[in-house]
């Protein structure tokens, strides 16, 4: 018998002198060095400016906190022209919370679904209209949108807080007394409808980007349509969904012009969203800047300050929630 021969790795190939050297060209190549720098400069300007209205807002917010009466936190007032002056944002923070979660528990379930269809149930000849439609929504001026509000949204209302009155008004959020509907469950609809587009137009490119063998093999199990969407779908564009909400809740936290043609602002809480009253951050900046003194401009500005830190602590959330499941993102598809 033979000697049994034996069996090896097989050795690494050898380098290719002349292929790392292009390589190593190409890192240094003039037009990859501008693209380097141009982006390096692009991030750092973008630290730099964030920081600069970081600075600004609290400098100009200090001087005016610094004067205030009341608690700047917890006053149920805005008064910057009394001496001394008394103002503090606890109904402004309130008011902007709120709409903003009504807003998005309206748009987000929406705004999924409509992507969901668009991309595995709709017929190819009425995808491309519906998204189109979609798209024109984005592209409606804000100003539009609460003239809308205020003509036709505003006077049909009635109808739904009398049968939310009706069967819902033992819970005391839904119970309503009468007069106009510019009320938070207003605000928050209208919101609803601005939002909806960006949420639905992310959403939709998301599921798009799922790997066609994640549903084939899922529909060799046997799966259904629905069993599909929920297995494959869903899971991995969770991550852009949660962005395109983060996106849409960003706008809804510092809508202005809608807000304020829509809402009758008082500086008080209500508990049912069905009553009129109520403000945010965004109106209140826009009704009181121009009749506003020097010191009345700080003290809107410090409250523009209180939006900017919301807004930072909902969009490191948000990156908190990404990271967290990374592994259903597409990156890692």
């Amino acid at each position: 018998m033979g000697t049994p021969t034996q069996i090896t790795d097989a050795p690494p190939p050898a380098p290719q002198p002349d292929l790392d050297k292009r390589a190593a060209r190409g890192a240094t190549r003039p037009g990859d060095r501008i693209f380097l720098g141009l982006s390096r400069g692009s991030g750092i300007l973008l630290l730099v400016i964030m920081a600069a209205i970081a600075v600004f807002l609290t400098y100009r917010a200090t001087l005016a906190i610094s004067k205030d009466e009341g608690n700047f936190l917890t006053t149920f007032q805005w008064d910057t022209n009394l001496v001394p002056p008394n103002f503090g944002i606890a109904v402004l923070a309130f008011g902007t919370v709120v709409s903003s979660i009504v807003a998005m528990v309206i748009a987000v379930p929406v705004a999924v679904a409509i992507a969901l269809f668009l991309t595995h149930y709709a017929p190819r000849r009425i995808r491309g209209p519906i998204a189109y439609v979609i798209d024109l929504l984005a592209a409606v001026p804000s100003i539009v949108y609460g003239l809308w509000g205020a003509l036709v949204l505003v006077p049909n209302m009635t109808g739904l807080f009398s049968w939310l009155n009706d069967y819902f008004g033992w819970t005391g959020i839904f119970s309503w007394e009468g007069g106009a509907p510019r009320s938070m469950l207003t605000v928050g609809i209208l919101l609803a409808i601005m939002i909806l587009p960006i949420i639905t137009n992310v959403s939709r490119e998301v599921f798009r980007q799922v790997p066609q063998m994640h549903e084939e093999a899922a529909l060799a199990l046997g799966a259904t349509r629905w069993e599909v969407i929920r297995m494959a779908v869903l899971p991995f564009g969770r991550s852009g969904v949660i962005s395109a909400s983060m996106l849409g809740l960003g706008r809804a936290l510092g809508e202005t012009m809608a807000v304020a043609t829509v809402l009758s602002p008082t500086f008080d809480i209500q508990a049912s969203l069905l009553d009129p009253g109520g403000g945010t951050f965004a109106q209140n900046i826009a009704s009181k800047f121009g009749e506003a003194t020097e010191f009345g401009r700080d003290a809107l500005i410090a409250s523009g300050l209180v939006l900017f830190v919301i807004t930072l602590l909902v969009n490191g959330a948000a990156r908190a929630i990404i990271a967290r499941r990374k592994e259903y993102s597409g990156a890692n598809a």
